[in-house]
């Protein structure tokens, strides 16, 4: 356990004095006369923006370092949202103002369903079937699918997974979410 700790002190040590060795580089490249520059006057105005937006949020680019229980990347945010991005980018229709605003509208509804504790699938399920029974047509009492008109015994009903049937179920060693 000491070897561990006297392994991260280095390696801790080692990266501070790499990222102070970065830090002194960009203020030196910052301070650089542009006329000495061998870069088109252009590029130089580029790289002054890139460097002064380096040396300002220097202390918040390298937390992790007095941190490490401080992520050095946001996959957790990029994960977050990567199945509606996915999902946007392969449903038909993607580039349609219609299928955007189905879209919208969906992930309202299941965001809403989220909310309140209620199984998505269950709901749909459940008011798919009044619109089938209606005819193909919206069913005429939407009260009754609103999770703020329901009662608590409903609520308990529609948070619960609906059951599943033998022609639900994938084979064995296939995940069908």
């Amino acid at each position: 356990m000491a070897e561990q700790g006297a392994l991260f002190e280095a390696s801790q040590a080692a990266l501070q004095a790499a990222l102070a060795e970065m830090h002194a580089q960009a203020e030196r490249l910052l301070a650089q006369d542009d006329t000495e520059a061998a870069l088109p006057k252009v590029a130089t105005t580029r790289r002054n923006k890139v460097l002064t937006s380096l040396l300002r949020h220097w202390s918040g680019l390298t937390v992790f370092v007095a941190h490490p229980e401080v992520p050095m990347d946001n996959n957790r945010a990029e994960e977050t949202i990567r199945t509606p991005v996915i999902g946007r980018k392969n449903y038909y229709g993607s580039g349609s103002i219609w299928s955007a605003q189905l879209a919208a509208m969906l992930f309202s509804i299941l965001q809403t369903l989220a909310l309140w504790g209620i199984n998505p699938r269950a709901w749909l399920t459940c008011y798919l079937n009044a619109c089938a029974d209606a005819g193909g047509q919206a069913p005429s009492e939407l009260e009754v699918f609103l999770p703020w008109s329901m009662d608590a015994a409903r609520r308990a009903e529609l948070s619960r997974p609906p059951a599943r049937t033998p022609a639900d179920q994938s084979p064995p060693g296939i995940d069908s979410s």
